[in-house]
């Protein structure tokens, strides 16, 4: 596997289909990051007139358009991909780990009305569900990031505002929806084995533990269970 200097989203594309699993940004992992596997020049640089340039972080969302993998906080509550064909052992193990939310409880509602929905921006989101008051964004982030890390929110792709000569600026807004919208309820149900009977969540956990001890041969086992342990 190619470590270091990806400098085309081509090559990041191969990575995160090799790997399955990627963070975006470092995380106990040394080097098992997009940020730490690109070329310098692909990492985020400010320039002498105050623009900067951030081209890994850019290229979310044509990636995500070729429909091969999902983003989201899945990593110790961090962004990151994950490819198609492990979604269904990460999300038949996250969600054995917590139940689905109640109806009536917060997380139930932004479920609810993010189904209801299809797909909404972050910021329309949180309006939707009247987390409006001070302090609400933090909060209201907070329950989607574990409402992510239990494979019940995806990012669909990122939405950049445009100045008034029609080019993008920012960072871009992400336009979150629930996996069963963006892949279909087929790839939201358990995997199957060879003898056709569904994996226990323990069953996806173990197979996705072992793929990563081969392709990540320098971490350890406490590494890779905090990789994809719920928290």
């Amino acid at each position: 596997m190619r470590h270091n200097n990806i400098s085309t989203e081509e090559e990041l594309i191969e990575v995160i289909q090799e790997v399955g699993f990627l963070p975006l940004l470092p995380c106990h992992i040394a080097g098992f990051s997009v940020e730490e596997m690109v070329d310098a020049d692909c990492r985020y640089q400010v320039f002498d007139d105050g623009s900067w340039d951030w081209p890994m972080w850019k290229w979310k969302g044509s990636i995500l358009s070729l429909g091969e993998c999902t983003y989201g906080k899945f990593y110790c509550s961090k962004a990151g991909y994950l490819s198609k064909p492990w979604w269904q052992d990460m999300m038949n193990y996250r969600r054995s780990i917590v139940a689905a939310p109640a109806e009536d409880s917060i997380e139930g509602v932004i479920l609810e009305t993010l189904q209801a929905g299809g797909s909404m921006i972050t910021r329309d989101l949180r309006a939707a569900c009247e987390f409006t008051g001070k302090n609400m964004r933090s909060k209201f982030d907070g329950y989607v990031t574990r409402l992510q890390m239990q494979c019940r929110i995806v990012t669909e792709d990122f939405v950049y505002p445009r100045d008034r000569h029609g080019k993008e600026y920012g960072w871009g807004l992400a336009l979150l929806t629930t996996p069963e919208e963006l892949l279909g309820r087929e790839l939201c149900t358990p995997p199957c084995n060879a003898d056709g009977h569904p994996r226990t969540p323990q069953e996806s956990f173990d197979k996705m533990k072992e793929h990563l001890a081969r392709v990540i041969p320098s971490a350890n086992d406490k590494q890779l269970t905090k990789l994809l342990a719920y928290k």
